[in-house]
């Protein structure tokens, strides 16, 4: 019976290895990446007119921003900006397990770009003279991202408190 008990504590552990915590950080980086590569693309077909390296434009000086090093710092610079975001998506929504929020917040980000984060940005026109191709476009990278970050840490937590909450339950019950 011991050894049940213990490969069982085992397997409890192994599957405990990235706490919460760490696992919103590492979402939201890869959250920014991906969204961000996906962006783009999107950009590079003429879907939207936003060029993703926009995120660069307030802190640096040169044309660099156009070479792969450019498109690669973007990526990065996406992925650590998105770490505050997923943050912040924990703080106020982690035990709202819905797509509809996830999606309602990436909504949410995107209004705030477009109307309070909109002067740091140079390279995004006033809210006015945006096209309505880039709205659509801006409107759906923002709500997938909204939903990949959103979905996967009410989830995680959902298995993390549903975990704790059953091993509190077994432990009374003994």
């Amino acid at each position: 019976m011991d050894g049940n008990a213990n490969e069982n504590d085992q397997s409890e552990h192994i599957q405990q290895t990235i706490p919460l915590l760490g696992f919103v950080a590492i979402t939201g980086f890869f959250g920014g990446l991906l969204w961000s590569l996906v962006a783009y693309f999107a950009y590079w077909f003429h879907f939207t007119t936003i060029e993703p390296n926009v995120l660069l434009e307030p802190f640096t000086v040169g044309k660099w921003r156009e070479t792969w090093i450019g498109f690669v710092m973007t990526l990065f610079a996406y992925g650590i900006v998105s770490i505050p975001a997923a943050f912040l998506y924990y703080l106020i929504f982690k035990k709202v397990n819905s797509m509809w929020m996830g999606i309602g917040y990436g909504i949410a980000l995107l209004l705030a770009v477009i109307f309070i984060f909109n002067p740091i940005f140079p390279g995004i026109k006033p809210w006015k003279h945006i096209s309505f191709h880039t709205y659509v476009t801006s409107l759906c990278l923002y709500s997938l991202y909204g939903l990949f970050v959103g979905y996967s840490i009410s989830y995680q937590y959902g298995e993390v408190y549903g975990q704790y909450h059953k091993k509190l339950q077994k432990q009374e019950n003994q």
